[in-house]
């Protein structure tokens, strides 16, 4: 079952991020989109992967503090744990927190891999998704539910939208495991031509 999600998650990303890509080429006098250095890999390919990832955990249980597919998600924790999984950022533990970090974006510039806000509990920023692209994020909604996918123009959450942040491209240090892994390895031969002036 899960590889069968996983391979869906994986024809849905293929089949909406190219589209999305194609649009910001014609869009890019009015925005510029996160630049981010090539050994990292691309803003894309880092969104395709988050996405994926999510993707990948649609119908694991709600679980309120849970951050783990085995104990159950709640919304904070399934963020937390996508962007730990593909990246290996850290994230605050809770979605006020997280609503600091990273860059604010304005509702008709989000991008896969963004956070999305809602007010769901009669205080600002108390919900937490990642937006998946075609206004659709994925998130953990409650305890009487799993991780799913929802729109942002639904009724229910169009009007409690309380904003959204950019992580990728935008934080410092904010790069693939890889491409960590490589400029560790790559440390050694560096000191020793710097030694060598």
């Amino acid at each position: 079952m899960k590889k069968t999600i996983t391979t869906l998650a994986g024809l849905i990303v293929f089949a909406v991020l190219p589209v999305l890509a194609a649009e910001e080429v014609a869009e890019t006098a009015a925005i510029s989109p996160p630049t981010v250095s090539a050994s990292s890999g691309g803003y894309f390919d880092r969104a395709r992967e988050l996405v994926i990832q999510a993707l990948a955990l649609i119908g694991v249980n709600y679980k309120y503090g849970g951050s783990s597919p085995d104990r159950g998600f709640d919304c904070s924790g399934l963020v937390s744990h996508v962007f730990q999984e593909v990246i290996g950022l850290t994230l605050p533990r809770n979605s006020q927190a997280m609503s600091k970090v990273g860059e604010k974006v304005d509702k008709t510039e989000l991008q896969p891999g963004d956070l999305v806000f809602f007010n769901t509990r009669r205080f600002a920023f108390s919900h937490v998704g990642i937006y998946l692209g075609d206004n659709s994020f994925i998130h953990a909604p409650n305890r009487r539910s799993s991780v799913k996918v929802a729109s942002i123009d639904g009724k229910y959450w169009k009007k409690r939208f309380n904003g959204a942040r950019r992580l990728l491209g935008v934080m410092p240090g904010v790069i693939s495991i890889e491409a960590a892994k490589s400029i560790l390895q790559s440390l050694p031969a560096m000191a020793e031509s710097s030694a060598d002036k």
